[in-house]
């Protein structure tokens, strides 16, 4: 199975204390390259503009791409430019093009993305809550308008609303977004009722839901949309932050959770898409449970 990665996404340096740090996509590597040894490492290319323009305006792409910070520059109170930023943040969106154009040329059936900075916060204008490009965003237009698929569906199980997938493709009926996610929590979005043009469906969940709360949520609401939707191709965006030892929410999510809700959307790719599915990293900031999850997550990716 494909990975893709880049070292400079090693390199976006948000500064100390920060919770977006070099060393959560460090654990990642680390640990899927301890726990696999069959895994296809691939270097993530850089996204072109044009790539990114498909979901971005040209004025987020000149802050990204043109600012030249010295040192750290905070775009808000959660998302910072550092010099090797804009390299890192090309290579992240970069690689989820790539992905989709390994599985729909057959190379693969599913590929992961071990990136940074995460993507699904940043809108059409705006980079935030840790995101500067929206890898998944630039992803799937890339799906719909390269590929010419009529149905893209994007998972979506970060502990955080997706709020900026969701407004990029609100308007778009070949897109569709499903997501759970704690609420009350940032970005403060995600609420039941918000459905674009029937083709975005949240599960918003109460702090302290555990395994229960999250997978009835998946089987009795997300899943039978995706189901209905039928997509040609399942896009993932794999954060890990609902786990329980994550410092950043309040959900009680385990590896085994994420290993089930992998399984489950595997499985959906594989009935609809011709088992075509890309995922690619979000959040997760806690070390422990990075390496846990995310060995959880590409075991399921591989096996089912």
């Amino acid at each position: 199975m494909p990975v893709f990665t880049h070292s400079a996404c090693l390199s976006h340096d948000t500064g100390a204390g920060h919770a977006e740090k070099p060393q959560r996509l460090g654990a990642v590597i680390s640990a899927l390259r301890s726990e696999f040894d069959d895994l296809d490492w691939r270097e993530a290319p850089r996204a072109t503009r044009g790539q990114l323009l498909r979901v971005h305006e040209a004025s987020l792409l000149e802050t990204v791409l043109e600012s030249r910070p010295a040192n750290q520059l905070e775009l808000d109170a959660d998302t910072v430019l550092s010099p090797q930023s804009a390299e890192a943040a090309l290579r992240a969106a970069g690689a989820g093009v790539a992905a989709v154009d390994a599985v729909m040329a057959g190379e693969a059936t599913a590929a992961f993305c071990a990136v940074r900075p995460p993507g699904h916060h940043a809108t059409s204008q705006t980079a935030m809550g840790f995101c500067l490009f929206n890898n998944v965003a630039v992803a799937a237009a890339h799906a719909l308008e390269r590929h010419g698929l009529a149905r893209v569906a994007i998972a979506d199980f970060d502990v955080h609303h997706g709020n900026g997938t969701q407004a990029i493709f609100e308007a778009e009926p070949r897109v569709q977004y499903l997501s759970s996610h704690q609420l009350p929590l940032y970005p403060d979005t995600g609420h039941a009722h918000e459905r674009g043009v029937g083709n975005i469906l949240n599960a918003p969940l109460p702090p302290g839901t555990g395994s229960r709360g999250f997978r009835a949520a998946w089987e009795e609401h997300l899943l039978p949309a995706l189901d209905a939707f039928a997509p040609q191709l399942v896009l993932v965006s794999a954060g890990f932050d609902a786990h329980w030892r994550d410092p950043l929410a309040q959900l009680q999510l385990d590896a085994d959770d994420f290993a089930w809700i992998t399984g489950e959307l595997r499985k959906r790719a594989r009935r609809h898409a011709c088992g075509r599915l890309v995922s690619t990293l979000e959040g997760g900031y806690d070390l422990q449970a990075l390496r846990e999850c995310s060995v959880a997550h590409v075991r399921a990716l591989r096996d089912v």
